[in-house]
Formats: structure tokens, C-alpha cells, sequence
């Protein structure tokens, strides 16, 4: 990768580790579904008239939005409400490479390698030390809810590889467009039109700039340079800097909102890192393609290739000029086998020493 493009990955890292000290303050502001709704409603608008049609069908649009707009970022704004740390957060969701991983094998019939699975043992593992470190002095139901979050970005990943959307940028901004009206719907089921209110009503310049950073900077602008660089480089090359979000994540939290980082913690974070670097970028059974979404690294099932024809004519015939086949009105040469039908001798005879009386019909699936 040039050096620009390397900078340019490292940013994007940064911003997306950053933001959820970004979600951590805005949460202050704002309850946690209102929040989700009034991100991707700023991330949508005016956006979608700017951008072309997502160019897949509309079932893929509207079946990512709720899995990654309801399911992710609702999941994930309540569990950071209910007490999660943000930079326990940015670690915890990167286990959206192991459930994709998972998932694809399910659904899509991706087997993942040996790499692959002992990726993702390593990666459950640092799930599970965390989960300890979090049980002993946080909410648990908190943890669980981000995990769940992570599971629903694996969901929605799957999703994006079916789509398999032509502009990854149009995409996201029609998709943002999809939570909107089911997130407000469920906060003023669950948190309150008085509690909705109240929040609107106390919008301010500094709660304006936390919508407009997580929908333009982190949404817009993230999604739509991720885009470019999987459009100029191997996904391979690309996808480990997500592996910076955590990091980033982590010690932008420590240094803004004072949180502290416990051995245990920085275990589970060496052990998750680790799993999913093996888990996105392990050998299998596939082969690697660009991905919509970060981080992960889609899969498809590798075709064999088509046996080889078999060599129906000596070779001295085989290579005669190709002009001869370009011609329909002129008849076989003596011995070739272009033809699906046995060729006639034009003169009587015996065959040439090592020449077959006439071509054998091509195989199923091979070359003709």
C-alpha cells in the first residue's frame, strides 16, 4: 500500500476507535434508542439523494439496516447505557469476525480452515477472560448485550456478502435509512415519549456536534474511505488495521474519560486481537474478497477449476491455424477434430500412423 493509503486506514482506525468515547458522552444527552435513531437519521439525510440506488434488491437494503442499525447499534447503545465501558466495548465487539465466521459457515456453506477455527478459539478465549474481569466488577447484563451486538454485526455481515452491493458507500447510506423509523418506534415504546421530549428539548451545539461526528465522520466518512481502499488494495492487505479499533478504542477511553485498563483486561484484549487477526486473515477453504463491512474479510467458495480437454486429434493437427476453424462453409481438415461430429476422410485409406477415425465428444464442463 502507498503511504497515503496506509495513513489513511490508520485514521479511519482512529476515528471508529474514538467514537465510542464519542457514544460514551453522547449518552449523556440523549437515551440510548433516540440516540441510535437520531444517528442514522443524520447519516441518511440528506445523503440519500446524493448517493445512487443501492443497485441489489431491496430485501438486502431493508434486512441489513434492522440487523446492523436495530440489532447492532441498538444492542450496543444499551449496553454501553447499562454500564459497559467504551473501551471494553471496542474490544468485546471485534469478536463480529468470529459470528461472521460462524454464520457464513452456516448459511453459506464457508468452511472455515484450521487457522480459521483455532483463530476463533483464541478469540472466544479473550471473550472469556473479559467476561471474568467484567463480572467481577461490572454489569454483566451489560457485557452480554454487546456481545449480542457483535453477534448481530456478524448477521448482517453474512447479509452483505449475499448482496454483494456495487457501491459499498450508496449501500450504507440506504441502509442507514432503514432503522430510523423502528428504533424511534421502540424508544418511545421502551424509554418514553416524556423521556424523548425532554431530551430534544435540551438539544444543544454540543449534542448537535455528537450526531453530526458519529453519522458524517464515523458512518459517512469511514464507511466511504473503507470503500476506497478496498477498491485499491486486497482485502487481506486492508482488514488488519481494523485490528487497531481496540487499541485505539481503549486508550482514547483511558485518556478522555479516565477509564482504567486491568491486567486481565489487557489479556483479553491480546487473546481477542490475536483470534480475530487468525480468524480474518487465516487460510481455508475459501478465498478472500473485498468486505462492506469493517473488518471482516468475505468468503467465497472456491470452485475447483475445469478438468483439462482431453486431446482429441495428434497433435500435428491440433495446431493447425486457427483461421481454418473461423471459416463455417469449409470443410474439416483430414484428422482435426474441431468438430462435435466425426470428420469424413476426403480420400480413401488408410489413417495416419497415431490418428483417431474420429473426435471424441467434449466432457461436461470442459473448455471447448
Amino acid at each position: 500500500m502507498r503511504p497515503l493509503h496506509i495513513a489513511l486506514a490508520v485514521v479511519i482506525a482512529a476515528v471508529w476507535g474514538v467514537n465510542f468515547v464519542v457514544i460514551e458522552v453522547g449518552l449523556g444527552h440523549f437515551p440510548p434508542l433516540l440516540f441510535s435513531a437520531l444517528r442514522f437519521l443524520a447519516a441518511a439525510l440528506p445523503a440519500v439523494f446524493l448517493v445512487g440506488r443501492p443497485g441489489v434488491a431491496w430485501k438486502w437494503v431493508i434486512g441489513v439496516g434492522l440487523a446492523l442499525g436495530v440489532g447492532k447499534f441498538g444492542l450496543l447503545f444499551i449496553g454501553m447505557d447499562q454500564g459497559m465501558p467504551a473501551g471494553l466495548s471496542s474490544l468485546v465487539l471485534q469478536v463480529q469476525a468470529v459470528f461472521t465466521a460462524l454464520f457464513a459457515a452456516l448459511a453459506l456453506s464457508e468452511r472455515p480452515g484450521r487457522a480459521r477455527v483455532a483463530g476463533m478459539a483464541i478469540a472466544l478465549a479473550g471473550i472469556g477472560v473479559a467476561a471474568v474481569d467484567e463480572g467481577a466488577g461490572g454489569p454483566v447484563l451489560a457485557f452480554v448485550l454487546v456481545v449480542a451486538a457483535a453477534a448481530c454485526w456478524g448477521v448482517s455481515n453474512v447479509l452483505t456478502r449475499r448482496a454483494a452491493p456495487p457501491d459499498a458507500l450508496a449501500f450504507m447510506v440506504w441502509v442507514s435509512a432503514v432503522p430510523v423509523l423502528p428504533l424511534l418506534g421502540l424508544s418511545l415504546l421502551f424509554e418514553g415519549w416524556d423521556r424523548d421530549a425532554a431530551a430534544l428539548a435540551a438539544l444543544d451545539w454540543s449534542g448537535v456536534a455528537i450526531i453530526l461526528f458519529i453519522a458524517w465522520v464515523s458512518t459517512v466518512f469511514g464507511f466511504g474511505a473503507w470503500g476506497f481502499l478496498l477498491r485499491h488494495h486486497p482485502a487481506s492487505s486492508v482488514a488488519p488495521f481494523t485490528l487497531l479499533v481496540p487499541v485505539f478504542g481503549m486508550s482514547s477511553a483511558a485518556l478522555f474519560l479516565g477509564e482504567s485498563v486491568s491486567p486481565p483486561r489487557w489479556c483479553a484484549a491480546v487473546l481477542l486481537v490475536g483470534g480475530v487477526a487468525l480468524t480474518s486473515l487465516g487460510g481455508g477453504r475459501g478465498r478472500r474478497t473485498t468486505s462492506s463491512a469493517p473488518g471482516t474479510v468475505r468468503l467465497t467458495a472456491s470452485t475447483p477449476p475445469p478438468p483439462r480437454p482431453t486431446p482429441s486429434a495428434p497433435p500435428a493437427a491440433a495446431s493447425a491455424p486457427a483461421r481454418r476453424s473461423a471459416a463455417p462453409a469449409a470443410p474439416p481438415h483430414p484428422g482435426a477434430s474441431a468438430s462435435r461430429t466425426p470428420s469424413t476422410p476426403t480420400s480413401p485409406g488408410p489413417a495416419a500412423p497415431g490418428s483417431r477415425p474420429a473426435a471424441a465428444p467434449p466432457r461436461p464442463g470442459a473448455a471447448g
